[in-house]
């Protein structure tokens, strides 16, 4: 019997709904909210589950909202539960942005999805619940790179291996580079080996991975590279997650590293049937112990050279097919164990991370690792305007190692994306400062607004020319909370609570507050725990039963013993963040604060008040523990509205209207330091890079570069990069400088900077200028005058003022000259005092004061105090907390 949708009558024409009827909005209403408003590929993507999936989304094309509505999909088709969702994500802040929309889409039902995170903190979720399977215990620690790095000195001065001829730290980027390959000691090729301590580099893995686990520890590594020995060890254990996770969906695929894409294509297999041999549950796994051996490049992704330059790592990553066979997964899925349902959602052009193990190619070979995986690409941009689309677009297209897409949009053409030339870069940060005042004064927010770098060291000219301007910006990247000194010593204090084996936190901490436990005592702790296998706290608790010790010493360390014991009994019946107030206040640990005199004690003191105020929101000490270890980003200060200053590399993820790119020049962009060590890769990963920095820009995208420039302290002529080249012209305008010179000219090196003075005229008109003008108009309406000028310029005595009606340029000294002392016609600078280190370096203008001795006043710095001395406007005053110091008078007001 035919199906009735399939009768076909003769002469009646299909039906469609029309437009704005009944029946089309009807079907609008009965359509599931989550899907309204997305484009045919979106909805494409969304509605797609069965199977594997990749959906290529370039730049702006609203990834995120397609990987939150599929998870909703698959939630609302009740295709699968929450807890039976596997999302991985890079970063802390994209899986909470994703819990946070799914939360507005689903209510509490996003808070059933346990699986939900990053690949490190899922790996360690997994690797908590059998840690006994890899010699661990469930409360492990789970080391940053300070602790990575004094664990490794500490080997190497019991091997006897110089650390400054070897440093420790380049051991740990080795380790890394191993760990991010899927490689364990035994797996490491010798050749890579051979490159540290000798040929000893093999071997010192080795001896850190037996002392990790004596520690009861893990670094990052770790968190997936004993997942992956977990599962080749003990199929059981894999073939009860495979048939946990009905769904497997994952982020940002293009940065996956080796052993993310092992770890993934183990849980993306078929179960097996309970007693089958492992080659069955894993492809290309074999049941007899396992004999490294090389493979052709085409069997797993990373042939290209030099993956991890940062850390010396230049060995082909195809060396690390000698993983193959002891790590399955590398090969195609057997037909009869079909993958599961995985979607990764990825963009090749926006691949940039391969200096830190990143793999282009686990993207690039998503059909040949899953056969039959369909490829849906996002091509509509809902950022940015069609001429910065074009012209990225235009220089991604000169990549030869990507899947191809181009990206359009249905917004305006806007602005061409501006490239322009400047003699030297003190000269390019003058033209972007007068670029971004122009901007404020047309009421753009500078939040709006970023600069961003190929290199760090480029921001100091910035940073210099905006402290001048007065312009406020924001550092993204800068030093965290978490690494700052106290917080480390108290975070140790925790640690060592929350795992008794965790001799880097003891070892930080025995001695501070000082104890009279030197090194000497620190050091036979050392020889006693190697020894006798133990962690550092058990071979304290042995030594201070004997005499060893001098007796001081002895009792110290007796006392810290018995304070740790007492507090892991408070844990039991005291909330977390009370026991961090016990702990800090009754270690002495604040009171060594209290009493240091230092500048930043104070502020030291206010962190140790975050820290205790930031463990609120977690349910316990281990919770919080773990939260710190995985968390390396830091927001703060985005409600200032302030221009960002970053590298390209930060940028990632991050929008805004106007994006000014320096630094354009061979040699800086493409860095040749990449193009020396990778090649055409490297090259290619650098023109990403550029891509990746057109597409942060909304509306302007404005690319400098310099003639000159000086690096690391030497001065170098400089071409432009090739990748101005490969822009589109027709997409492009050529604009001058505004930072007081142009570039090219009769001469060959551009005009004078000073040849034009009306830059100077106009300068009173800028942002800066303004706010310099409303906080000396504060001083005077204070009563004290002689307010700074931010431009160094005073007003009164410019000769570029007479137009002014509260201007007295045509004031005149007793000689007849105006201006300065001098008589040039230009005023003497009016500067602020001198700060250096923390001192206020001032000189008396023999002005007399309008404070008297004996005044009661006030100070923004160093608080209450008493005037002692008058010496013109310099006052010498008696703080009540910060001692005796030397101000000038309009730095202070009467309390």
């Amino acid at each position: 019997m035919t199906e009735p949708n399939k009768l076909t009558p003769q002469g009646v024409p299909d039906h469609q709904p029309s437009a704005g009827g009944i029946a089309a909005r009807a079907r609008a209403a009965a359509t599931p909210q989550y899907l309204a408003g997305l484009n045919p590929e979106q909805r494409e993507a969304v509605e797609t589950l069965d199977g594997p999936v990749l959906v290529l989304a370039g730049a702006g094309t609203g990834k995120t909202r397609v990987l939150t509505c599929r998870i909703a999909h698959i939630l609302s088709m009740g295709r699968a539960r929450p807890g039976e969702i596997l999302s991985v994500t890079f970063t802390n802040k994209a899986a909470r942005e994703m819990k946070l929309r799914l939360g507005q889409m689903l209510g509490q039902a996003v808070e059933g999805m346990p699986w939900l995170g990053t690949f490190h903190s899922i790996g360690g979720r997994i690797l908590r619940s059998h840690a006994e399977l890899v010699q661990l215990k469930s409360n492990f620690t789970v080391l940053d790179v300070d602790d990575q790095v004094r664990l490794l000195k500490q080997l190497l001065q019991a091997d006897n291996i110089d650390d400054k001829r070897w440093p420790a730290r380049m051991l740990a980027g080795l380790i890394d580079g191993w760990k991010n390959r899927g490689l364990t000691p035994s797996q490491v090729p010798p050749g890579e080996a051979a490159v540290f301590g000798n040929g000893r580099g093999g071997k010192l893995y080795a001896l850190y991975q037996e002392r990790l686990k004596i520690l009861n520890a893990a670094d990052f590594g770790d968190l997936l590279l004993e997942n992956i020995r977990l599962f080749r060890e003990h199929p059981d254990v894999l073939r009860q997650y495979q048939n946990r996770f009905k769904f497997i969906l994952v982020d940002e695929y293009q940065d996956t590293n080796v052993a993310q894409y092992l770890w993934l294509r183990l849980l993306s297999q078929a179960p097996s049937k309970p007693g089958a041999p492992l080659s069955s549950i894993i492809p290309g796994a074999v049941d007899a112990p396992v004999v490294p051996a090389r493979a052709d490049s085409s069997v797993i992704p990373g042939h290209r050279e030099a993956m991890n330059p940062e850390s010396g790592d230049g060995q082909a990553a195809r060396d690390s097919a000698s993983a193959l066979s002891a790590h399955p997964g590398m090969t195609s899925p057997q037909p009869q164990s079909a993958p599961k349902n995985i979607c990764c959602v990825g963009d090749d052009d926006q691949s940039i991370y391969g200096w830190r193990g990143a793999e282009v190619d686990n993207i690039l070979r998503f059909d040949h690792d899953f056969p039959g995986a369909k490829v849906i690409r996002l091509e509509r941009n809902y950022r940015s305007t069609g001429h910065i689309l074009a012209a990225a677009s235009h220089l991604i297209a000169h990549n030869e190692g990507r899947l191809g897409k181009t990206l359009r949009t249905e917004d305006v053409d806007g602005e061409k994306v501006t490239v322009t030339g400047s003699w030297d870069s003190e000269e390019e940060a003058r033209a972007i400062g007068e670029e971004i005042e122009e901007l404020q004064r047309a009421d753009h927010k500078l939040n709006d607004i970023a600069i961003l770098v190929r290199a760090s060291f480029q921001m100091r000219e910035f940073e210099d020319r905006f402290v001048t301007l007065g312009l406020p910006y924001r550092v993204i990247g800068g030093p965290r909370f978490y690494e700052r000194a106290e917080i480390r010593d108290a975070l140790a204090y925790l640690r060592v609570i929350n795992s008794p084996a965790d001799d880097l936190a003891f070892e930080r901490i025995v001695n501070v507050p000082k104890r009279g436990l030197g090194d000497a005592t620190v050091q036979m702790l050392h020889d006693h725990a190697r020894k006798r296998r133990i962690p550092l706290s058990e071979a304290a608790r042995a030594v201070v039963e004997t005499d060893e010790l001098k007796p001081k010493a002895r009792g110290s360390l007796r006392d810290l013993i018995i304070s740790f014991d007492r507090w892991r009994a408070q844990r039991e019946v005291t909330s977390h963040t009370e026991l961090a107030e016990i702990v800090l206040d009754e270690s002495g640990y604040t009171e060594m604060w209290q009493k240091d005199r230092s500048a930043d004690a104070a502020g030291r003191l206010e962190n140790l008040k975050e820290l205790v105020r930031s463990m609120e929101e977690f349910e316990n000490l281990q919770g919080f523990l773990e939260h710190i270890s995985l968390v390396m980003d830091r927001d703060g200060g985005a409600e200032d509205d302030a221009v960002s200053l970053m590298t390209l590399h930060s940028a990632k993820g991050l929008e805004f209207d106007n994006v000014f790119l320096p630094g354009w020049e061979e040699g800086l962009f493409p860095s040749q330091r990449t193009l020396d060590e990778q090649g055409r890769a490297g090259l290619e990963e650098e023109r990403r890079l550029a891509h990746v920095g057109l597409t942060r820009a909304r509306r302007r995208a404005k690319l400098y570069f310099a003639t000159n420039r000086r690096i690391h302290g030497t001065w170098s002529t400089t071409i432009p990069s090739r990748f101005l080249d490969e822009l589109p012209a027709p997409n492009v305008e050529i604009t001058e400088s505004k930072g007081g010179s142009g570039w090219g000219g009769s001469s060959g090196y551009g005009p004078s900077r000073f040849d034009n003075v009306e830059s100077f005229g106009s300068s009173y008109s800028t942002p800066g200028w303004q706010r310099a003008q409303a906080n000396r108009a504060r001083n005077q309406n204070g009563g004290r005058g002689g307010g700074q000028a931010g431009g160094g310029f005073n007003e009164s005595q410019s000769p570029f003022s007479g137009s002014r009606s509260d201007a007295s340029g045509s004031r005149s000294d007793a000689s007849g000259s105006r201006g300065d002392a001098h008589g040039s016609g230009f005023p003497r600078n009016k500067r602020g005092p001198m700060t250096i280190e923390g001192e206020l370096i001032a000189k008396s203008t023999g002005t007399t004061s309008e404070f008297s001795l004996s005044d009661r006043v006030f100070h923004q710095k160093f608080g209450y105090g008493q005037v002692v001395k008058i010496d013109g406007n310099k006052l010498t005053i008696a703080f009540e907390k910060a001692g005796e110091k030397k101000v000038v008078d309009s730095f202070v007001e009467r309390a």
